[in-house]
């Protein structure tokens, strides 16, 4: 994630690209031809690096690249296409061997490369560069030219052009280390970072990723049987798959903010009954021979969950940091997301076992709890706003309506004060 922060600012989002694309392919060539562990590991490094770098990186590409009505869509798609990755790969390999895994694995990655090559530049990286003819051709080229797409455009050349301004000749390497310091005194980089910190933990303590790494320890604990491991891991692939797909048609119809919070209170209050009632046929309290309940509470959560409290926080990604931000941002958000992932595949068989499963799901849940509420009060509603709107947003407190009499001169005091 920090290679592709840099690589994105210096050489392009395309480049960028490209360049973070390649590890995975070397990976998954290395792992079909690999003779020993080493080879594995040196493979699911490189796999990894790809994997890491593109989170943020794709994340801001669909933010520049699509229009503000498609843009939610498309962003809950990439998190709805991990996922039928992931579980096209299980099936995979529960059928195949593992070699012939890593060549099919080299399809899409291959694919990727190849579609990146006839992508334009991004947008508002060539407004950061001051090459504006050069940015409204690939805009008109990506969105059409209409009187919206001419007036999205000319707005994001003058926000920026004051900020450009002021960037003279080439920066020294301590300049550059002084100007990402800097950043953390501003408001506009300090509360979008904020938002994707919560976000970060709500998307970890909803079980995102620890709950299918330990679904068959939980569903044993709950059941009592730990067969058919396979086929619990593939429900919960189609779950999780057939949730994001959906999320995508819900963010097209409603609001951000209503489709997280009325997903995310849900599956909230749902995890709390599951604990609960596991805590209870721990002490005999109800009866335990009914373990369809627990079971059925725990999909009807994870489908509730998979809606709006793990797409939403990946979208934020590529909708909040304004453009001068978005390397540094996307930077200290992987760093971020990669710590809540350790901690919370490290942390999860420490809670089982100490606080069993009941205990585990309430801890879990009041994280969530706690990330829900403090994103209730701090989040903007993005949809349908252009990202130099939600850019406004963070640097002037408001959305700068249409209809609002703010001149560029105006607008530039007002960043001053930023």
């Amino acid at each position: 994630m920090l290679l592709s922060s840099v690589l994105m600012d210096v050489y392009g989002r395309k480049v960028a690209h490209f360049l973070v694309i390649i590890p995975g392919v070397v990976g998954w060539i290395l792992m079909y031809f690999a003779n020993n562990v080493l080879g594995l590991m040196i493979g699911r490094i490189l796999g990894g690096i790809t994997a890491g770098a593109t989170v943020a990186l794709g994340a801001i590409v669909i933010g520049e690249y699509s229009a503000p009505k498609y843009r939610g869509m498309f962003l809950n798609l990439k998190t709805a296409a991990v996922c039928l990755g992931g579980m096209i790969v299980h099936i995979l390999g529960h059928f195949c061997h593992w070699r012939t895994v890593a060549l099919y694995a080299l399809i899409p990655s291959t694919a990727a490369l190849i579609i990146i090559c006839t992508w334009p530049e991004s947008p508002a990286w060539l407004i950061s560069k001051q090459q504006y003819e050069r940015s409204e051709v690939t805009f008109y080229w990506l969105r059409g030219k209409t009187d919206e797409s001419h007036k999205e455009i000319e707005m994001m050349i003058k926000a920026q052009m004051g900020n450009m301004s002021k960037q003279v000749g080439k920066q020294k390497m301590m300049d550059r280390t002084m100007e990402f310091l800097r950043k953390f005194t501003r408001k506009d980089f300090l509360k979008p970072l904020f938002i994707v910190i919560v976000g970060g933990m709500l998307l970890e303590s909803c079980g995102r990723h620890w709950f299918p790494a330990y679904a068959l320890q939980i569903i044993g604990e709950i059941t009592g049987s730990k067969s058919q491991s396979f086929y619990y891991t593939l429900c919960i692939d189609v779950i999780i798959t057939t949730s994001a797909v959906c999320s995508s048609i819900l963010v097209k119809i409603m609001k951000r903010r209503m489709l997280l919070f009325s997903t995310g209170f849900a599956a909230f209050f749902v995890l709390m009954i599951v604990s609960t009632y596991l805590f209870l046929m721990s002490r005999d309290l109800v009866p335990n021979n009914h373990p369809w309940i627990p079971i059925s509470l725990s999909v009807v959560y994870f489908i509730l969950a998979n809606l709006g409290c793990t797409p939403i926080p990946l979208a934020l990604l590529g909708e909040l940091y304004p453009l001068a931000h978005r390397g540094a941002g996307s930077a200290v958000s992987g760093v971020w997301l990669s710590i809540g992932l350790m901690l919370g595949l490290q942390l999860t068989p420490h809670f089982m076992v100490s606080y069993k499963v009941y205990g585990t799901f309430a801890i879990f849940g009041v994280i969530m709890g706690i990330s829900l509420v403090i994103l209730y009060f701090s989040l903007p509603e993005t949809k349908d706003r252009t990202l130099q709107e939600i850019e406004d947003y963070f640097n002037f407190g408001k959305f700068m309506d249409d209809n609002m009499d703010c001149d560029d001169e105006t607008k530039v005091k007002m960043m001053e004060k930023v």
